[in-house]
């Protein structure tokens, strides 16, 4: 049998659905990350940005956790404001609206932990970015597990961000609220304080995540968790999002199968 790494690299590039059997399932969280370490080497290089998901409490009774997870964003499904996001319908796309941390000096490895005060003076702006997330796994985000879910690059299909803000320090990221639309409408709504309190407080449990192995360093982007929930999406969808003064964010879905890249 090909082994669960490489089909499920290959699901991500070509809209396939991936059964993990009995004995592939990760038997503890390591050797998930392991499994998403060895299917990110399979496709593009890895690019600046990272994506942490369950970091609200939807999300974690979604994927039955009670924990952030994370996952570094290959480089061919980073995007930029404006961007087409290419997607296959048959990975089950929603999509969220998160505030997205840049990292302006390193966090470099270390045995003791990152305060919330040293993180905060290495982050150099905020963005508005948008999650696209779904499942290469046949039971779905919700029927896989976490463990699989994290194996399967934390269920990332796509992560655009915004401009980065460099006025952050006058917003309060906890009251901010950020809107929701989709083709014109608004669908949904929501505070930076559905990111684990604090879209900082993720940027916090990435660095001492990562610093046990290779730390962040500077140029790198945290994209912090939904604050809006999760909403689906299809192709052929205009999608945007407010975050205030940090600014806003728009793209639009189209069907993988149907354009050239």
């Amino acid at each position: 049998m090909v082994s669960l790494s490489r089909r499920l690299a290959s699901a991500r590039l070509n809209g396939a659905v991936v059964t993990v059997q009995k004995n592939e399932e990760p038997k503890s969280l390591e050797e998930a990350y392991q499994i998403q370490k060895e299917v990110n080497s399979i496709l593009s290089p890895p690019s600046n940005f990272w994506k942490v998901g369950s970091t609200s409490e939807e999300a974690q009774l979604k994927l039955g956790t009670t924990e952030p997870g994370a996952a570094r964003v290959p480089e061919q499904f980073k995007f930029r404001d404006g961007d087409k996001i290419p997607v296959f319908s048959s990975h089950d796309l929603w999509v969220e609206g998160e505030f997205a941390i840049s990292i302006g000096k390193d966090l470099p490895p270390r045995e003791q932990p990152y305060s919330y005060e040293e993180v905060y003076s290495a982050i150099n702006g905020v963005a508005p970015s948008l999650e696209f997330v779904g499942s290469r796994l046949k039971n779905g985000l919700a029927g896989s597990g976490r463990l699989s879910v994290t194996a399967d690059g934390g269920a990332n299909v796509a992560l655009c961000v915004g401009q980065i803000a460099n006025n952050w320090v006058d917003v309060n990221l906890v009251t901010q609220s950020v809107r929701l639309t989709v083709n014109g409408t608004e669908v949904a709504s929501g505070l930076g304080s559905n990111a684990l309190g604090d879209p900082i407080n993720v940027a916090v449990w990435l660095a001492n995540h990562k610093r046990v192995s290779e730390g962040l360093v500077a140029g790198e982007i945290i994209s912090t968790g939904t604050c809006t929930g999760l909403t689906k999406v299809s192709s052929g969808d205009r999608v945007e999002a407010e975050f205030g003064p940090i600014g806003s964010i728009s793209t639009w879905i189209v069907d993988l199968s149907l354009i050239h890249i």
